[in-house]
C-alpha cells in the first residue's frame, strides 16, 4: 500500500499582504465531485471594501496541491487577486497530494471534478459566472472539460504552460516511453518524495537514477521533480527565479502522481492534442479537432524558458482556439497569448519577481468583461 503523503511543513496557508492591506483568513471548503470523490477549496475572500470582481477559481497541476500557489515569503497571485477584489477559490482537485491517492485520468477531473467545483462556487457566492486560472495538468483537464461544453458558466480563462496541444522537448519525448516501459511497470505512482524516503525497490531505483543524473542543487525533492516532469536541470523552474526560502519550501509541495496520468499524457503527445482515456459520453470523440464547446475567452501564457512543455505548445493552443473563434475582418483575435522571457514552467507563479512581471497581467485579463 502506498504511503500517504504528509507535508513536513505547516499545512496552513500564510500569505504576505500586498500593498499593506489586511488579507482575510483562508478557509477550507469541502464538497463532493460528481462521482463521490471528496474535494476541497482553499477559499480567500476579497479584501473588504474592494470592488466586487466576482469569483475566480485557481487550478494547480498534478502531484501538488492548492498550497502551491502560496509560497510563504513572496507576494502571491491569490493575495494580489484578493486585494484586487476577486473572491479566490483554489481548488484541490483529485490530483492534490492533500487528498486520497487515486489512479485518475484527465477525464475523471474533466467530467466529475470541475463541473462540481464550478456549481459549488456559484452556489456559495450567488453569482452566475466565474473566471479561472489553470496550470499544467490541471490546465489539460480543465481544457478538456470546458472544450467538451461542461463549464458554460466560465467566461474567462488564463491557462499557463500547456492546454489543448501539449508538446515537450525531444529528449522528454524519448524519455517518457522508456520510463513507462521500465519504472512504470514497477509502480503505480511516481513520487518526488522518494528523494526523502524511498519505501520500495522501484523508489530506491528512481532515487539512484536521480542521484547520478541531477547535481544542480541539494534539494532532493527539487531534483526528483525535475526527473519526474521532464528533462532539465532543473525542469520546472530556473533556480535564479526562486528565492532561497521558496526553494526550501517546495520540498513539502510535490508528491505522488499516478502512472495512469503519464500514460494518458503520452497518448496526447503522440496525437498532438488532448485525447480522452476513458469512454465517457460527456467528452466528444473529436476533442482537439472540432470547435471547443465554449464561449469563454482564453489567454494562453508560458515562460520562454519552459523546459516542461515547449512554448510553441501554448502558441499552438492559442492558434487552435482562434481558428475556431472567427472575428470580423480587421478585429483583433478573440483569444490572447503571451510568452514571458526568462521564466519557465512554475516560476510563473513561484518566481520572486512574478508579482511585478506576471501577476498584474493576469489580474488585468481577468478584470476584462
Amino acid at each position: 500500500m502506498m504511503r500517504r503523503f504528509i507535508a513536513p511543513r505547516n499545512t496552513d496557508i500564510s500569505l504576505r499582504s500586498p500593498y499593506g492591506v489586511q488579507l482575510p483568513a483562508v478557509e477550507t471548503v469541502w464538497f463532493t465531485a460528481k462521482d463521490g470523490f471528496e474535494l476541497n477549496f482553499k477559499h480567500l475572500p476579497p479584501v473588504p471594501g474592494t470592488t466586487d470582481m466576482g469569483p475566480v477559481m485557481l487550478v494547480h497541476g498534478a502531484g501538488v496541491r492548492a498550497n502551491l500557489f502560496c509560497p510563504p515569503d513572496i507576494i502571491t497571485l491569490p493575495a494580489m487577486l484578493s486585494a484586487a477584489g476577486f473572491d479566490v477559490w483554489i481548488l484541490n482537485w483529485r490530483s492534490s497530494i492533500d487528498l486520497e491517492p487515486s489512479e485518475y485520468t484527465l477525464d475523471h477531473a474533466a467530467v466529475f471534478d470541475f463541473p462540481a467545483a464550478v456549481v459549488k462556487i456559484l452556489e456559495l457566492t450567488k453569482k452566475k459566472t466565474i473566471k479561472a486560472v489553470v496550470h499544467c495538468q490541471g490546465s489539460h483537464a480543465f481544457t478538456m472539460s470546458i472544450a467538451s461544453g461542461l463549464l458554460p458558466e466560465v467566461t474567462r480563462v488564463v491557462a499557463n504552460s500547456t492546454a489543448m496541444t501539449p508538446k515537450v522537448r525531444n529528449a522528454a519525448a524519448i524519455k517518457l516511453p522508456i520510463a513507462m516501459a521500465t519504472l512504470g511497470k514497477m509502480t503505480d505512482y511516481f513520487d518526488p518524495q522518494y528523494g526523502l524516503y524511498a519505501p520500495s525497490f522501484s523508489a530506491k531505483l528512481m532515487d539512484f537514477l536521480v542521484d547520478v543524473t541531477h547535481h544542480e542543487c541539494r534539494n532532493a525533492v527539487c531534483k526528483h521533480s525535475s526527473f519526474v516532469y521532464g528533462v532539465g536541470f532543473p525542469t520546472l523552474w530556473s533556480h535564479h527565479n526562486l528565492d532561497p526560502s521558496t526553494h526550501d519550501w517546495i520540498e513539502g509541495e510535490f508528491a505522488h502522481v499516478p502512472v495512469s496520468l503519464f500514460r494518458q499524457t503520452r497518448a496526447c503527445l503522440k496525437e498532438g492534442h488532448l485525447v480522452p482515456a476513458m469512454d465517457y459520453s460527456e467528452i466528444p470523440t473529436q476533442l482537439g479537432r472540432e470547435a471547443p464547446r465554449t464561449d469563454a475567452v482564453f489567454t494562453f501564457i508560458t515562460g520562454g524558458d519552459n523546459r516542461t512543455f515547449r512554448p510553441i505548445a501554448m502558441r499552438n493552443s492559442w492558434k487552435f482556439f482562434n481558428r475556431h473563434s472567427p472575428v470580423p475582418l480587421g478585429a483583433p483575435p478573440k483569444h490572447g497569448f503571451k510568452e514571458y522571457p526568462g521564466y519557465g514552467h512554475l516560476d510563473m507563479f513561484l518566481g520572486q519577481y512574478a508579482e511585478i512581471d506576471v501577476f498584474p497581467d493576469i489580474i488585468r485579463w481577468l478584470s476584462e468583461d
